[in-house]
């Protein structure tokens, strides 16, 4: 009889099946996963030895909405994606229909874009980045950068009227250009932030309690992210510098000066530095839209799409004609199926789009990168405290809305 054998019955057993395991059920809704997640945990103590994760629990069929609704009516839906970066999902479905209809966009729209994507990115990750310092205790440092996130918000409001769901922009540019007060906010942004931001990270980056809760935690190798498909800060943090910014440009971001941040271990620190890196780059990239800002128009010539002026709608057919249309969702757009996609605040969001001629699409899916991450959760938590798993989570910046969708 091997050394680590039992006989019980007349049945030999080993001693991993003698063992006594305890399933603990995280969630659905416990308030450390920060969303609607469940995963049932098989427990050796306070080992994790396996895990379940179950999703759905907010599913609201945004695909099948999508082909109910015209063009232009889609953008909300978009929000309710990754809600902590929305203006990056409206942007992006706007670039995909564009693409489509093969529009014009004027360079200075261009540049707008990309100050609006690049200050969601920063609200993204300041998110993600103080929720994981809560994690590990250090409350102050999430109340030093948060109201950053309020200022941005402030900034949306400005532009569209909203601040979480912004619904932001239009298919062709934006609705209105920015006046001087947003202009004026987003440079006080750019020129206050950074305080705040070394702040923050003179806090926590190098506190010996913060690098021993996330040094080594929740690791994953460049390989096996690969294999599932990992983009963004959490493909980037395990060594591999992959950016659709850079390898598929759009938006212009092809006239920008900046650095992909990359980390070695794949773990929570890495992902967390990288995604400090990142809004250091995203300040940069903004503060060079701004000071290389095009002149033009705000938006481009898809009058399809833009309601005409009051006074044209008044007193002439064609404009009371267009406005109906408009209004109505009779915009019909050209055959075909597009794919098109951006570098989102937590990895590479797409949209494949099949249009049969009509106002509405015919199909359309979402590439959510969260929907990726989560199939990955349960190898990298195994072996780990159950402490460590809330805080894997948090650092895969799993949001609940676009894991679902």
């Amino acid at each position: 009889m091997a050394k680590n054998e039992n006989i019980i019955n007349g049945v030999v057993q080993t001693e991993e099946e003698l063992k006594q395991y305890n399933y603990l059920n995280l969630g659905p809704t416990h308030p450390a996963t920060h969303g609607i997640f469940q995963n049932i945990l098989k427990m050796d103590g306070e080992i994790i030895v396996d895990a379940q994760p179950t999703i759905g629990y907010i599913h609201r069929a945004f695909e099948k909405l999508a082909e109910h609704r015209p063009y232009y009516q889609v953008t909300p839906i978009t929000d309710r994606l990754n809600y902590c970066s929305s203006p990056i999902n409206n942007i992006g479905w706007h670039m995909t229909v564009e693409k489509l209809i093969k529009a014009e966009i004027p360079k200075r729209v261009d540049y707008m874009r990309v100050i609006i994507m690049e200050l969601a990115r920063i609200a993204d990750h300041i998110i993600c980045n103080s929720v994981i310092a809560v994690d590990t205790g250090a409350l102050t440092g999430f109340l030093y950068v948060f109201q950053w996130r309020e200022k941005i918000y402030e900034i949306y409001e400005l532009i569209c009227g909203t601040r979480l769901t912004t619904n932001i922009g239009r298919i062709g540019g934006f609705e209105r250009d920015f006046s001087d007060d947003v202009w004026r906010r987003i440079q006080e942004f750019v020129d206050e932030f950074p305080a705040a931001l070394k702040e923050f990270e003179k806090m926590v980056m190098r506190n010996r309690i913060f690098m021993d809760r996330t040094i080594k935690v929740g690791p994953i190798s460049g390989e096996r992210a690969l294999a599932y498909g990992f983009t963004g800060p959490n493909l980037r943090a395990a060594g591999v510098d992959y950016d659709v910014r850079v390898m598929s440009p759009y938006s212009s971001y092809q006239d920008f000066d900046f650095i992909i941040p990359v980390g070695t271990n794949g773990d929570t620190y890495d992902r967390f530095c990288v995604r400090e890196e990142e809004m250091w780059q995203s300040l940069h990239i903004i503060k060079q839209a701004m000071q290389k800002m095009p002149s033009g128009d705000f938006k481009g010539d898809v009058p399809e799409f833009y309601l005409p002026p009051k006074q044209d709608v008044y007193n002439t057919m064609e404009g009371l004609i267009w406005h109906f249309k408009i209004v109505m969702g009779e915009v019909h757009v050209p055959k075909g199926q597009v794919y098109h996609s951006v570098e989102g605040g937590n990895g590479e969001l797409g949209f494949y789009l099949v249009s049969d001629g009509g106002r509405q699409p015919y199909r359309l899916h979402f590439r959510r990168p969260c929907y990726i991450y989560y199939q990955a959760y349960p190898e990298m938590i195994k072996g780990a405290m159950l402490s460590d798993a809330i805080i894997t989570m948090s650092s895969m910046n799993v949001i609940a809305g676009e894991l679902d969708a």
